[in-house]
């Protein structure tokens, strides 16, 4: 939510100006992210200076962005208030003759890479500001990606950039210093007393993660792919805001196809929608095709969208309507998830994570050994929510849209934690609240997987080989490194063209594409 330049132990006078808050010696400069979901403020008591960038909440008047003075006493308590703001925040905190120092929040929505050279600290949420900055590529953090087993924590697919987590703080006097919190405490699940109204406790959850934020339904689009978790979050705010909730949504390929296209228009028939449907039809905007910005070389982010040129164009689609804000329903798999304690299916989910993969190479293979290192302890949000987010903030920043996650609000987080297995297990909980709606069973039990499975596949096949033979042609940052074995990979390739498509297998290709386009990108 905001880009920043710092030099310690300069000036600690700031001024608000054009939009962006500078030093009186113009070596530090911070400039929040301009939407009206997002305010900016500056206080000091004349040797700290503190500033605050924030999503906004409801109820609240916009603040004043001027720098405003205060006693220390007072400066004291405006710390302390910030740091217990429930929505997103970055604060940052620059004394006299002190390194300066970063703080973000728990619920993070956006994210904030940061990167040091030459006594001076920069930070921004889109990691292509930072590309000069990169060095080389982390074999511990490649490795992971490689193997599809993220870790979310400070650590990036560069040495040279860094990541700010969640509760996480910067301290930077020449040398960048990162701190991970304490472990944030969960819930377990409980018996249901007598008269528990589940479906009603969900229902509020889902209001109180609306209302937080100052949305204005006309501007806004809800995220239904026709999946459970946007299908329950579009449907309640239709409910709420009849005939003002447009939709929005990616139409997959392959089995589930007409499936989609049904229980799409059952919701938006049995609700009172707005007008507007915006789709991406993924059979015309097929990923690592030749249009697609990452294959054409552009500096994206690694964490960004692997899938990027179907949700680009939904993007672009979504600007062009005027929308300013777009709903989705990341985090909701998590909120109901299954430990492996308690389900078998997760256990085997987790063992189809593997480094037996041929094209893997022996600096990945010796770097998976100490994958969990230096990882970010237990958040609030799921880890796994936290890098989703992070995957769909850039590309709706860039397009003037600001991203809202109700299944990431504490209500709604703490309510999935403390169900049990029974309201949890085959979603349920998101099944009965459909069901509640007078739904057809084809929303509530589809029969088709509804998936991005056999456009992988077909991306693949069609541009990815050509992009991989590239890769064994002129060579690539992945080979240099030791990251991954050509000779694997190129014997993976001919079964890609001539054998059965193996999903949990193949699949794992695009990452090792999206990782060779991004080092091509990013390193000199």
């Amino acid at each position: 939510m905001l880009t920043l330049r710092l030099t310690p132990y300069s000036s600690t006078t700031w001024t608000y100006e054009g939009g962006s808050y500078l030093t009186s010696d113009l070596t530090s400069a911070v400039t929040p992210y301009q939407h009206p979901m997002v305010e900016h403020l500056s206080v000091t008591d004349g040797t700290r200076t503190l500033l605050i960038v924030r999503e906004r909440v409801a109820q609240r008047t916009v603040s004043d962005p001027h720098p405003r003075s205060l006693t220390p006493a007072m400066y004291d308590r405006a710390r302390e208030a910030a740091l217990r703001w429930p929505a997103d925040y970055v604060l940052i905190e620059s004394a006299s003759l002190l390194p300066v120092r970063i703080s973000a929040g728990a619920a993070r929505t956006t994210p904030l890479y940061l990167a040091h050279h030459d006594g001076v600290l920069h930070g921004s949420w889109d990691m292509s500001d930072l590309r000069r900055f990169a060095g080389t590529l982390s074999t511990k953090e490649a490795a992971r990606l490689l193997i599809y087993r993220p870790r979310y924590g400070s650590e990036t697919l560069f040495t040279g950039i860094r990541r700010l987590t969640e509760r996480s703080t910067a301290i930077f006097g020449g040398d960048l210093y990162l701190h991970y919190p304490e472990p944030a405490l969960h819930s377990s699940p409980r018996a249901l007393a007598p008269e528990a109204d589940v479906l009603a406790a969900f229902t509020e959850a889902m209001d109180q993660s609306l209302d937080l934020r100052p949305m204005e339904p006309e501007s806004t689009v809800f995220h239904l792919t026709g999946g459970f978790d946007s299908g329950t979050i579009a449907t309640r705010a239709a409910q709420r805001f009849p005939g003002l909730v447009n939709t929005a949504a990616l139409l997959v390929t392959g089995a589930g196809r007409e499936q989609q296209i049904r229980r799409r228009a059952d919701m938006r028939s049995m609700l009172p929608f707005g007008r507007r449907d915006h789709i991406i039809d993924c059979l015309d905007s097929p990923p690592l095709h030749p249009d697609c910005a990452r294959v054409q070389g552009q500096p994206l982010s690694p964490y960004e969208e692997p899938l990027h040129l179907p949700f680009s164009r939904l993007t672009t689609l979504l600007e062009r309507d005027g929308a300013r804000v777009v709903v989705t329903g990341l985090g909701g798999d998590e909120m109901v998830s299954l430990s492996p304690h308690e389900s078998a299916a997760t256990v085997l989910a987790n063992a189809h994570i593997t480094d037996k993969l041929p094209w893997l190479g022996p600096r990945s293979r010796a770097g998976l050994k100490f994958a969990d290192d230096g990882i970010a302890p237990p958040a609030q949000v799921n880890s796994m929510t936290l890098l989703s987010l992070e995957t769909t903030a850039p590309p709706l920043l860039r397009a003037g849209i600001w991203p809202l996650h109700p299944f990431t609000s504490p209500a709604m987080i703490r309510l999935g934690e403390e169900l049990p297995l029974y309201w949890r297990e085959f979603k349920a909980l998101q099944r009965r609240q459909l069901d509640s709606l007078g739904l057809s069973h084809d929303v509530t039990h589809p029969v088709e997987r509804e998936s991005f499975v056999w456009l992988v596949q077909h991306a693949l096949r069609t541009y990815g080989a050509p992009l991989i033979s590239g890769m064994l042609r002129h060579g690539s940052p992945l080979f240099d490194a030791g990251l991954v074995d050509p000779d694997g990979l190129r014997l993976t390739l001919r079964e890609l063209a001539n054998g059965p498509y193996d999903e949990e297998f193949h699949a794992k290709l695009l990452q090792v594409i999206n990782l060779h386009l991004a080092a091509q990108a990013f390193l000199p």
